[in-house]
């Protein structure tokens, strides 16, 4: 193989001219009907570039040519047998080609030339001359093509049609690409084997019952709700059998458990006929007087999910369907579906991906727009990531919204994005629903075989506008003129059937399937109209049984202490401090580093390192499952955490210390992640949605990437509860900090997540023995910006042990990772202590508050600025200095204690950030409720500001000492 890739790169500029001179003037040939220029019918398999042997597709062409020629030289066109025998003794580039003789006695080669140039698409330029009468030549087939069957030779006529037979009818298939020999070749076999694709007559009847009731369920919406937007699946009804057929051969394969993540087209028929929602709560929710029981806002119909267990009556086995939830930002869910099937599958011990899998529709546009599509596509092969093939089905309206493709995209394909990962992709006409269940069944078996990503291309068109209620003809006149005059795909099919006698007559047969499913749509909308109240938990995509009570609520609203013993505290820093495996040789700064967190446990003190260890290896040690991905997470951007430990002599032997705590533990998943934000922020929210009973934690490289994954924060984490009902315990760990490091290494932008946050700052809660608790029930998510690792500590275990799961959001240090103030006493971890809120003063002005000027509230790595400079000006005894841990849900209760405890001092608060960003539009009108307005609340900081921090190291300090001057001017 090193060979053959060595002389393939060696010889391209050669090659390139061989096929240049070749394909230059195609010749006619003669055939029935008079002379015409050969071009192989165009398929949709792989095209190529004006020099079509300087891609990947050619490359892989000219490699099985040259396997080929290995084995015989006489497999290959004589040209080619010169060219290859003259490159193996070492003849330049350009001067290995020698012009090919005339055609008679090269029968083998014809053929190959033949199979090979139908399956890359470039015009076959070897028919030089060649009568009527050659047509009937018999020829020996190359051993790479299974378009023979049992034969090995076939007359050049037959060798034609069947090639037009397998590769130029409603199925093209683009798989040239894919470098394996295996894989292709495997393809090969199930599109030109003759005959291989033959239905039954009854499989036949049963496809047909499905194209009814995905075109009769439209087709009742449209009468009944017929000024309602529905996004209905009219021009591509063959999605609904395509997706069972699916799903039934994955069922036959072993699979149990299928999550689907798709957009708005057709999803209300998926639901119904795929998934099986009932049908009066699919009906009920056009009902514009339905009334909310749920809390929250809700979404629009075609934006729910939902989860269902049933027998699949294909394979007699029971299969649990998961439709994930979605919002309009169509691609977004792709990474929520996977992260969600890799939970799935972990739990459950699926590491091969036969138990669990997903499947993910797309629409052409959006499949070829999108660079979540592109992100997603490269987790798929990723080994924390890989969910061991994703079925992917694009449903190709051939049209965006309004958009025509040529401004649509630049590829010649939407689903060109699946070549990046060797994906094979599948064209298929969609109004021939056998041809899309031949594929469907392919494209399941390959999953099952290869467990890696294939796309299915439904090549179709859509009937009305973009929603039922818009107007195609303003932009699309043309095509939609033509889309008018088409038959509808159920009405071909019943005409095809009818004329092959496998339906007998229409009026019987197709109206014995028509006229029931009519009814039960009919009794359905009948019982719609009991419903008087929308029930979104019936729409849940990720039940937790067992977790909340029958009434989806907490069993309890008390969170137990979250401090653990001595000896915990003890053994798991050793553990941290240790190498638990033998003849394993680590980096000599590595050796220091462990040497001082041994020195930190038996001084009974821990930094932000060994706080963040302390937490993950006691829910280890619980049972509580610890994932934690992102960017350089195993050693940590700050090389701080060092959670992978890599054997200095030995390639790949790693070491990961967090999984040898205990025998019986949970175990630990620290994975780097690839360069991806949005990605891998919506992989790892799926995977927290699989399970209440694991901390799974996102840490961005720096705070302020999070930004390209916004759309997963904005549409899912923020709000997904109050739309779909769902809780999430997933944690984003944000390294945030003004330290000069410029605008793109400072902010995780605090502003924007306590701007999304849903209490209410002219609000005073009632306060009451659960009011902490209660907070933090009805809060849509918790941000906190921890200045101990005692308080990281707690933060990160009240995130399991509180009795619901909320989103948590943690600003998190870097230099504080070393500072040596930064750090904790084992005794504010131990059993009976928790996370602190707030942290008051402690020193000289907390002694006499009576005596106390001003009260400064901060939160995070200020707080050792603050109190530096109040030292240093000796006013330790006139400042008390508070920080606020968490800023949301905004500590009323303690925050008034402090204010009440300094009854004479003016109110301040002091952040490092701009006065536009950071925490004190926030803050401010909440010290101003908890206070009834009667004191004002000064601000110190940064002026507002367009970027969120300087890059120039002396404007920092200056900045900094300025609002240090304004804090402790009294």
């Amino acid at each position: 193989m090193h060979r053959l890739r060595t002389t393939v790169a060696r010889l391209r500029p050669a090659v390139a001219a061989h096929t240049a001179q070749s394909i230059s003037q195609p010749r006619p040939l003669v055939v029935k009907g008079g002379l015409r220029t050969f071009q192989p019918l165009r398929c949709l398999s792989a095209s190529v570039a004006s020099e079509p042997f300087l891609n990947a597709t050619s490359s892989n062409y000219v490699e099985e040519m040259y396997y080929a020629w290995l084995e015989n030289p006489k497999n290959v066109h004589k040209s080619w047998d010169i060219f290859f025998r003259n490159a193996n003794a070492g003849v330049p580039p350009g001067m290995a080609y020698q012009s090919p003789p005339p055609l008679s006695g090269t029968a083998q080669g014809l053929a190959t030339c033949l199979v090979d140039f139908y399956l890359i698409d470039v015009p076959l330029a070897g028919f030089y001359g060649l009568a009527e009468s050659d047509l009937d030549k018999v020829f020996r087939l190359p051993t790479t093509t299974f378009i023979g069957g049992t034969e090995s030779t076939l007359p050049l006529r037959e060798i034609i049609r069947r090639l037009e037979l397998a590769y130029c009818q409603h199925i093209g298939v683009e798989f040239m690409f894919i470098n394996d020999v295996e894989q292709c070749q495997w393809i090969r076999q199930k599109f030109e084997t003759p005959g291989i694709m033959q239905f039954s007559p009854e499989e036949k009847r049963t496809l047909l019952g499905r194209m009814i009731r995905s075109t009769r369920f439209e087709e009742f919406l449209q009468r009944k709700w017929s000024s309602e937007k529905r996004f209905g699946l009219e021009g591509c009804e063959s999605l609904i059998p395509a997706l069972k057929t699916i799903i039934d051969k994955s069922s036959q394969s072993g699979v149990e458990s299928v999550i689907m993540g798709m957009p708005h087209r057709g999803r209300l028929n998926v639901l119904a006929n795929v998934i099986r929602k009932e049908l009066e709560q699919i009906f009920c929710q056009f009902d514009s007087k339905l009334e909310a029981a749920d809390e929250g806002s809700g979404d629009v119909k075609y934006h729910l999910g939902m989860y269902h267990k049933r027998m699949n009556r294909v394979s007699d086995k029971y299969i649990t369907l998961s439709l994930m939830a979605n919002p309009s930002h169509l691609e977004a869910v792709d990474p929520v579906v996977q992260g969600k099937t890799k939970a799935e599958q972990f739990y459950c011990g699926d590491i091969e991906g036969k138990r669990v899998m997903s499947i993910l529709l797309h629409g052409d546009a959006a499949f070829a727009g999108q660079g979540i599509v592109y992100e997603t596509f490269h987790l798929s092969d990723l080994p924390s990531y890989t969910t061991h093939g994703t079925i992917h089905v694009v449903v190709n309206n051939q049209i965006g919204f309004t958009t025509d493709p040529r401004m649509a995209r630049s590829s010649p394909y939407p689903t060109d994005v699946a070549r990046v990962v060797n994906a094979p992709i599948f064209h298929v006409n969609a109004d021939d629903p056998e041809a899309v269940m031949y594929v469907c069944n392919v494209a399941a078996e390959w999953r099952n075989t290869f467990h890696k990503d294939v796309v299915v291309d439904l090549v179709c068109y859509r009937r009305n506008g973009h929603n039922e209620m818009d107007e195609p003809m303003f932009t699309q006149p043309l095509m939609y003129k033509q889309i008018k005059k088409q038959k509808g795909v159920l009405q071909k099919f019943v005409e095809k059937l009818t004329a092959e006698g496998v339906v007998t007559t229409q009026k019987y047969e197709v109206n014995q399937t028509i006229l029931p499913y009519d009814k039960i749509c009919e009794e359905a909308y009948t019982r719609s109209k009991d419903e008087k109240i929308l029930h979104i938990k019936h729409w849940l995509d990720s039940p937790w049984p067992g977790f909340f009570t029958l009434e989806g609520q907490p069993k309890n609203m008390s969170c137990p202490s979250t401090g653990i013993t001595e000896e915990e505290l003890k053994h798991i820093g050793n553990i941290a401090a240790s190498v638990p495996v033998e003849d394993f040789t680590i980096h000599g700064g590595l050796s220091r580093i462990l040497k001082g967190r041994g020195n930190m446990v038996s001084q009974r003190v821990c930094d932000w390192a060994l706080g963040e260890y302390m937490a993950f290896g006691s829910l280890l040690k619980e049972g509580i499952h610890v994932r934690l991905s992102g960017q350089d997470v195993e050693r940590g951007t700050f090389s701080h955490r060092h959670h992978v430990l890599h054997d200095q002599n030995v390639d790949k032997r790693i070491c990961i210390p967090m999984n040898y705590i205990s025998p019986d533990q949970a175990p630990y998943t620290v994975c780097n992640s690839s360069l991806s934000e949005y990605g891998v922020l919506g992989f790892e929210l799926g995977f927290a949605m699989a399970s209440p009973n694991a901390l799974v934690l996102w840490e961005a490289q720096f705070g302020d990437f999070h930004n390209t994954a916004q759309c997963i924060i904005d549409q899912f984490i923020s709000s997904g509860q109050a739309k779909w009902v769902r809780q999430n315990g997933i944690v984003l760990l944000l390294p945030h900090g003004m330290e000069g490091m410029g605008p793109e290494h400072s902010s995780a932008r605090p502003e924007r997540f306590l701007q999304m946050c849903n209490d209410d700052p002219e609000v005073l809660p009632k306060l009451s023995d659960d009011f902490a608790m209660r907070q933090l029930h009805d809060c849509n998510w918790i941000v906190v910006n921890c200045s101990t690792p005692a308080n990281y500590f707690h933060v990160l275990r009240r995130q399991i042990l509180q009795p619901f799961r909320k989103p948590l959001i943690i600003f998190t240090p870097k230099s504080l990772l070393r500072h040596p103030e930064a750090k904790s006493s084992f005794d504010d971890m131990l059993p009976g202590t928790h996370f602190k809120r707030v942290i008051p003063d402690d020193g000289p002005a907390a002694a006499s508050p009576e005596k106390v000027k001003r009260v400064i509230f901060c939160s995070g790595k200020v707080y050792y600025e603050l109190t530096r400079e109040r030292k240093n000006r000796g006013l330790d005894s006139e400042v008390a200095v508070i920080r606020i841990e968490q800023l949301s849900p905004f500590p009323f209760d303690l925050v008034r204690n402090e204010t009440d405890r300094y009854p004479n001092a003016d109110l301040l608060w002091c952040q490092e950030e701009h006065k536009n960003q950071g925490y004190y539009d926030y803050v401010k009108p909440r010290i101003r409720t908890t206070i009834n307005r009667t004191r004002p609340v000064g601000y110190a900081g940064r002026e507002p500001a367009a970027a969120p921090a300087t890059g120039n190291k002396q404007t920092h300090l200056m900045e900094l000492q300025r609002f240090l001057d304004t804090a402790f001017d009294v």
